[in-house]
């Protein structure tokens, strides 16, 4: 008896030492520290192997599973674009809650996973996303000029800054969180290259402004800048570690940093690329694993830390993808794929590359890299019969117009993405050259009902020949492609028609009707009866039962151009000009039972009666 009770108390103060200690491990505070040219953590110098994923762009029950296969990559660290406009749904109107906007949750999935976060947060942030995370309504107030010393601007930006700190403040490590850097402004020395107009001065006063709106926030955790190593006169911060993007050369990389930051390190790569940006109608490109391998093991070797971009880049959902240029007229439109030809593929498959990195980190990094986490199910649906199929114009026509002397632009008409069908009738009959200078982005032309051709801001194709009969209706149903996220023509983002529309030479003014289109909930078909013509936008709608759910990817080769819906989700943009052609599915979007479907198709010169998925995505088929 004796004995048994000598064992219950030894084994009561063995677990109350571990409940002690247990909870004296969920609330010790460690440091962070930018200190004798290092990377402090708790004191100790610590080097950052960082992946940049960005959480908008996967689903939140994916999150888990792409922050361990990067983990089981060998990396430490991972690092977040935090976009505005994916935030600020409207204006005025927050969402930081709801599936992939729940910043906070992923922070402490990170955390949980034992990494460490890193965030960008802009405002400005490029990234190949809508207007480079800009909320497209700042350029309906007429005295506000984004990304420079304007007040309106700056009164804005102040309002994002608050509402972000809200969200993430207690997350930072002087709070016990994961939360170690903040990055002020993005590539700042980049645009004030690009705008010799605006005085170095100016440009100053503005990023130092933004980095004062980070600190009255209450963000009080090392932060940094990032550039092209030539370009830290114009980009760096008084107060915050600059960093280079893309710097392979080691020598210059340390000394442009000593020189910027009193002789001294840390020494980061903020962004290195094991792959690159897709547009559509442009070859796919690839970055080979030789070269990723041998300049990521140079960076070992010297110290040098690094942040992959993209690590996984994962996906344009809806109308979330931005846009370059490369010419004063023309735009280059980002895939709905961003799959970035990164270690962990778009729908999370490790990679050769991957795989290469892997056993090279895992050689040299002094912490223990765990196993490769499964991917996710892959399945393939049966053939998707299509059930029905309904003219956009038959829907037109039980909508109200907005009316007008001459078109409006998505602005004017306070719409931010999706579509504008633009209309108006000619008592007289006209024929000759149809101009629309500056379209944005692509406008298909029709003429009572009949499909003439179509505008291309892509290919630089803004006129067409066209014959109006008298009482002749002319339709142009015009596309936001996504505004331009980089560059200095990113305060030039208006979408729509944005200039006069010309027949001959004479302006066409007077009754223009407007019929929007922002496609911002999946349509409900069922309201309309079935009328398919052939080059005529028609929604084709169909349900199907799953017995089990699992990744897949639509195919989406043989059909035009536009959007698919399932589940009320808006999965993205599909067009055949490729080179992407299929759409990753995720198995989270999915149900057992009944699952819905509904594919805007603008084109429809072939019309559909099925939709097929394959369990391979077709991301590098380009077609004439």
């Amino acid at each position: 008896m004796r004995n048994m009770r000598k064992q219950f108390i030894t084994l009561l103060i063995v677990c109350l030492t571990c409940f002690v200690g247990n909870v004296s491990s969920q609330h010790v505070n460690h440091t962070f520290a930018i200190q004798h040219g290092n990377f402090l953590y708790d004191g100790k110098p610590i080097q950052i192997h960082s992946g940049e994923m960005h959480f908008s762009r996967i689903p939140a029950p994916y999150w888990r599973h792409r922050l361990r296969m990067m983990k089981a990559m060998g990396l430490n660290t991972v690092t977040s674009y935090v976009f505005w406009n994916y935030h600020e749904t409207a204006p005025g109107e927050w969402n930081w809650t709801t599936g992939n906007h729940n910043i906070r949750e992923f922070i402490k999935d990170a955390r949980d996973e034992g990494m460490f976060v890193i965030l960008r947060p802009g405002p400005y942030c490029c990234a190949e996303w809508e207007f480079g995370g800009y909320p497209w309504w700042l350029q309906k107030e007429k005295s506000l000029v984004i990304r420079t010393d304007n007040q309106p601007f700056l009164d804005s930006c102040k309002v994002y800054v608050n509402q972000l700190a809200s969200q993430v403040r207690d997350l930072q490590i002087t709070h016990g969180g994961p939360l170690i850097m903040i990055q002020a402004e993005n590539e700042f020395g980049s645009y004030v290259a690009q705008r010799p107009d605006i005085p170095l001065s100016v440009h100053k006063k503005y990023s130092a402004s933004i980095h004062q709106q980070l600190l009255d926030a209450g963000f009080n955790i090392p932060m940094f800048t990032s550039d092209g190593s030539w370009l830290f006169k114009e980009g760096t911060i008084e107060g915050t570690l600059p960093t280079a993007n893309g710097e392979g050369n080691i020598p210059n990389l340390k000394k442009v940093v000593n020189e910027y930051h009193g002789g001294e390190g840390p020494y980061m790569v903020a962004e290195y690329y094991p792959g690159w940006l897709d547009h559509w109608a442009e070859p796919f490109p690839k970055v080979s694993t030789e070269s990723v391998v041998k300049q990521i093991d140079a960076y070992l070797k010297n110290g040098i830390n690094f942040n992959f971009y993209m690590i996984h880049g994962g996906t344009n959902f809806g109308f979330t993808s931005g846009a370059n240029y490369s010419t004063a007229k023309n735009i280059q439109p980002d895939m709905t794929s961003y799959d970035y030809d990164a270690p962990i593929s778009e729908a999370g498959w490790a990679t050769p590359k991957y795989n290469a990195l892997r056993d090279l980190l895992m050689k040299q990094v002094k912490y223990k890299v765990p196993a490769v986490p499964k991917p996710i199910p892959v399945i393939q649906i049966p053939d998707i019969k299509l059930e029905k199929a309904i003219n956009l114009f038959d829907i037109i026509k039980h909508m109200s117009p907005e009316l007008n002397d001459t078109p409006l632009t998505f602005e004017d008409l306070n719409q931010g993405s999706g579509y504008v069908l633009y209309r108006r009738t000619f008592a007289q009959p006209i024929k000759g050259l149809l101009q629309i200078k500056g379209i944005r982005d692509y406008g298909i032309v029709y003429v009572n009902g009949t499909k003439v051709g179509d505008l291309n801001r892509v290919f630089e194709c803004d006129s067409i020949d066209i014959d109006i009969p008298a009482k002749g209706t002319l339709d142009i149903l015009v596309e936001n492609m996504g505004r331009i996220n980089y560059g200095a023509k990113i305060t030039d983002n208006l979408k729509g028609i944005i200039s006069d529309v010309q027949i001959s030479g004479l302006t066409v003014k007077g009754n223009w009707m407007m019929y929007k289109l922002p496609m911002s909930e999946m349509p409900d078909l069922n309201l309309f009866t079935d009328d398919n013509v052939s080059g005529l936008p028609v929604l084709y709608g169909a349900t199907f039962n799953l017995s089990k759910v699992g990744d897949t990817f639509l195919n989406m080769e043989g059909w035009g151009k536009g959007i698919v819906f399932v589940n009320d989700i808006n999965i993205g943009r599909y067009w055949k000009v490729g080179p992407q052609q299929t759409l990753y599915l995720p198995g989270c979007f999915l149900k057992k039972g009944k699952n819905k479907v509904v594919v805007f198709e603008q084109q429809n010169d072939k019309s559909q009666s099925v939709l097929s998925t394959v369990k391979v995505p077709v991301l590098d088929k380009l077609k004439k």
